[in-house]
Formats: C-alpha cells, sequence, structure tokens
C-alpha cells in the first residue's frame, strides 16, 4: 500500500493494519527512511540512521506475522532514539566529541523494552551536548532544525527526537528530560511529549547528566501513543536503585474516562511569569477553557516557589553534572588526547578538547558549588529551596486534582537568539524544571499556533504515579481541541 503521511494514524491503527497484513512491517519502515532521506539533510533530527538494522527488525516481524504468532504491542512501530541512551552495538556519542566513537557493550533497560515489544530502530538522535541545553544548538555534530520553520530551533535537549516527530521521519521517539527537555521541544515542534515521575521509568543506561532529574519519556504525535510507549517502558528496574517498584497500571484505558468534575488549578505564577508571550498566554487561557466546556472546574491556585526552580536547578543540576562527568578522564573510554606527557596533562586536555562550551561552563559551576566553603551556601540551600518546591505542589495537590500551565514562556526562537547570553537560554526551561525538582509526571499538548504558524504548548502536571490522570485529561483536551488538524503535511522546503 501506498502511505502517504504515516503521522495520520497512531500506533493502535498501524498495528490492526499489521496484524491484518494490509501493510507490512517493511513497508512501513521503508517509508520512513525514505522520508528521512528526503527531509533529514534540512531537519538533522538523527546523527545514525540504522537502516540496515530497522530492516532486518521490520523483516523479522513480518516473518512472525507470517507464521502466525500473537505479535507483541509495538511490533513494526519505526521509532528514533535519543543518542543518550545505550544502544548496544550502535554509536552513542551524547552528540558530544568526547563519546564520538563509544559504542556502547550493553542495552539501556527502556530500548531493551521497545525491542522486546516488537519496535524497529530508525537510528539515533540528535541533543545538546550531553543533554545540557535548550535548541539543539550545543551539538558537536551541529543543530537540529524546526520542522514548522527550518529557521528556528526545535527546542533541547531532545530536539532531534522532537523534530524527528514533528518531521514524520518516525512515529514516535524516546528522548529524556532534565529540566524540560522532552517537553519544551515538543512544545516548539507541535507534538505531545510525556515526562513520567520520576523512577517509574529505568534510567539504566541513559548516560547521566543529574542523577536526582533525568527522567526518560516519549515524543509522540498524540497522547494515545504516548500511553502506549509508557505502557512498555514503565515499570520495576533492579538495575536502577532509583527505580519505583510500583506496580505499573493500565494507562491506555485510563484514556477515555470523562474529566468532568476534575479541578483544574491554573498556576498564578506561571502566568504572570517575565517574559510570557501574550500569544502563548491566550492559546493555553483558550485550552483552559476548553476544559471548562469539557465539565473541568478550573481553580485558581498559588506556587509561590514556583519561579524560584531555575535558579534552584542551575545549582543542583550543574553540580551533579560535575560529579557525573569526571568519569571522563581519558583513560578508559572516550576522547584521549594524543601526545600528553603526564596523566594530569591528558586528563586535562581530554576534557578540554572533548567537551563542548557549555558543558565546561555547567562543570565549573558546580565544581565551585559543591567546594569547601561553599557546598553549604549553594548547594545545600539549594536542596532546601527544593523541598518547599515540592511542598508548595503537595498544597496545590490538596485543592485540585491536575496543574495547568504554558510549557515554553516563547514559541521556536531563532538559532543563535540567546548564543551571546546563556542566562536567557536558560530562562527557556522557566516553566518546566519545577516538575522534574519535585519528581512528578508533566505533559505537553499542542494547544495552538501563534501568529507565524509556531507551535504553542500546554503543560499539564499532575502528582507522583498520576500518570493515569494526566493522560486521561491531556487526551480529553486533544480530542475536543483538534488542534493539529491544522497541521501541515507538505514536504519540508530546504
Amino acid at each position: 500500500m501506498g502511505i502517504a503521511d504515516s503521522r495520520e494514524q497512531g500506533i493502535v491503527e498501524w498495528r490492526q493494519q499489521l496484524e491484518k497484513g494490509e501493510v507490512s512491517a517493511r513497508e512501513l519502515t521503508e517509508h520512513h527512511l525514505a522520508r528521512i532521506q528526503a527531509v533529514d539533510p534540512t531537519v538533522h533530527a538523527y546523527l545514525e540512521v540504522t537502516a540496515e538494522r530497522a530492516r532486518a527488525d521490520a523483516d523479522r516481524i513480518d516473518a512472525r506475522r507470517a507464521a502466525g504468532e500473537a505479535l507483541p504491542p509495538l511490533a513494526g512501530i519505526p521509532l528514533a532514539i535519543k543518542d543518550n541512551l545505550c544502544t548496544k552495538g550502535v554509536t552513542t556519542t551524547c552528540s558530544s566529541r568526547m563519546l564520538e566513537h563509544f559504542v556502547p557493550p550493553y542495552e539501556s533497560t527502556v530500548t531493551d523494552r521497545l525491542w522486546q515489544a516488537g519496535a524497529v530502530l530508525l537510528g539515533k538522535t540528535n541533543l545538546d551536548e550531553f543533554a545540557m541545553g535548550s535548541s539543539t544548538e550545543t551539538s558537536a555534530f551541529g543543530p537540529s532544525r524546526n520542522p514548522w520553520n527550518p529557521d528556528r530551533v526545535p527546542g533541547g535537549s531532545s530536539g532531534g527526537s522532537a523534530a524527528a516527530v514533528a518531521a514524520g521521519e518516525c512515529i514516535a521517539a524516546l528522548g529524556s528530560d532534565t529540566g524540560g527537555s522532552i517537553r519544551q521541544p515538543a512544545s516548539f515542534c507541535g507534538v505531545v511529549g510525556l515526562k513520567p515521575t520520576y523512577g517509574r521509568v529505568s534510567r539504566y543506561g541513559l548516560v547521566a547528566f543529574a542523577s536526582s532529574l533525568d527522567q526518560v519519556g516519549p515524543f509522540t504525535t498524540s497522547v494515545a501513543d504516548a500511553a502506549e510507549l509508557l505502557q512498555v517502558i514503565a515499570g520495576a528496574d533492579p538495575r536502577d536503585a532509583t527505580c519505583l517498584q510500583a506496580p505499573v497500571p493500565d494507562y491506555v484505558a485510563a484514556l477515555d474516562k470523562p474529566v468532568a468534575g476534575l479541578r483544574v488549578g491554573m498556576v498564578r505564577e506561571c502566568f504572570e511569569a517575565e517574559g510570557l508571550d501574550p500569544q502563548v498566554k491566550a492559546a493555553v487561557l483558550a485550552a483552559a477553557a476548553q476544559l471548562e466546556a469539557l465539565g473541568c472546574e478550573l481553580v485558581d491556585v498559588s506556587c509561590p516557589r514556583f519561579n524560584d526552580g531555575i535558579a534552584t536547578y542551575y545549582v543542583i543540576a550543574p553540580s551533579e553534572a560535575s560529579a557525573n562527568l569526571a568519569r571522563y578522564d581519558g583513560v578508559k573510554y572516550g576522547y584521549r588526547a594524543p601526545d600528553a606527557t603526564s596523566l594530569a596533562e591528558m586528563t586535562a586536555r581530554s576534557r578540554a578538547e572533548g567537551f563542548g562550551d557549555e558543558v565546561q561552563r555547567r562543570i565549573l559551576i558546580g565544581t565551585y558549588a559543591l567546594s569547601a566553603g561553599y557546598v553549604d551556601a549553594y548547594y545545600k540551600k539549594a536542596q532546601q529551596v527544593r523541598t518547599l518546591i515540592r511542598r508548595d505542589f503537595d498544597r496545590a495537590f490538596e485543592a485540585v486534582d491536575v496543574l495547568l500551565t504554558p510549557t515554553s514562556p516563547t514559541t521556536a526562537f531563532g538559532f543563535g537568539a540567546h548564543s551571546d547570553d546563556p542566562l536567557a537560554m536558560y530562562l527557556a526551561d522557566l516553566l518546566t524544571i519545577p516538575a522534574n525538582m519535585a519528581g512528578l509526571p508533566a505533559i505537553n499538548v499542542p494547544c495552538g499556533f501563534d501568529l507565524e504558524g509556531l507551535p504553542i504548548g500546554l503543560q499539564l502536571i499532575t502528582g507522583v504515579l498520576e500518570e493515569p490522570r494526566l493522560l486521561q485529561v491531556a487526551h480529553q483536551y486533544e480530542l475536543a481541541a483538534q488542534v493539529m488538524l491544522a497541521r501541515p503535511v507538505a514536504p519540508l522546503v530546504p
């Protein structure tokens, strides 16, 4: 069959067609490989396309169907993986010269679960170096571009995964979220991006940035597809001590429950945030009105420490990064500076030459914050504020069922817009960071467009392990609003 645009269907519909033999896994894979070849020279979502691996994965699924076997839940579904998740035998670079030639000898838990569920690996996607950035501009291998406007960034750090889904270069993708790195690029690229509860999804095989904040989650074109992927990747993992032991509920079954009677908290501080674009604010308020029309009660709530999240994050995250990245010393693996005459010189030069400017900046910030004489003033104080942020959320959830905010203060900005002002770039995560600080699940859902046709994202946040309610509200809003019917489907113009 001819596949005009794979974004027009969800995972369930593709699975049904594959089971009936109306389309083969090989045909679906070839369609996406052709799409990558056609548009990725412009988008640069992928760092590596694993075409032969993808064809082999697809052929195995077709052989199982031909043999009459029951197919697993993601059978034949072509996916992309952010290049900070280890894939056995496939290069994992973190978009850094430091790991440019690193081929992991093991598989991350989440990707292993995808392959066990029958998914097809199309390739590894671009990101800000070691996931440190909000635009994918810090990648050592060049930036990705926003499919809605190639002159705009796709967001970051998971910009490659978001752009790949938005451009139809895969059906879905995985990313990681430390301070908004799934939700913010999902907002910029007009796709769904889900950050689960901290510990709901294993971090084993995710190259560490900030271990108490990092979380793996999906990018999809619909909330239902996000539920399908979460169903596969969630759950306990003995190889990750921070992974929760709680049983995994049926996320898909929760989608169709009505939302009438739920209380939706409008976080006052978010709608008063400095730099909030009036078009973004209007679109998010319109989305809130849509939920109200579905029977939800809108409640004004205050989280006084919400806007303190960004200052807290930029002490805690760099501190943890400085500890995690200390392993890259040129000795065991990764880039090694040539012709060094001593161990100290080799280590210093390997890090100076292997890490980019933003990574070095964060390592220096973190090392300073953890140094003797400053750890109490900075790192310990930041952890105390983190506790206060969590308590604000706890109080808010005593009054409401779900919180509603914009995902990003603006739509996608142009390349180089913040290149001379790192602090301005950091503010792109102002509204997403607090959920990471509290370990809460949060999701981006497209809710409109600005006057330039760029997507605007709505963020929903729920309590710990309340992903079923989060997906329920997001799905019911998505069905009612039908925002993405306006999505252009024409091929990208270079």
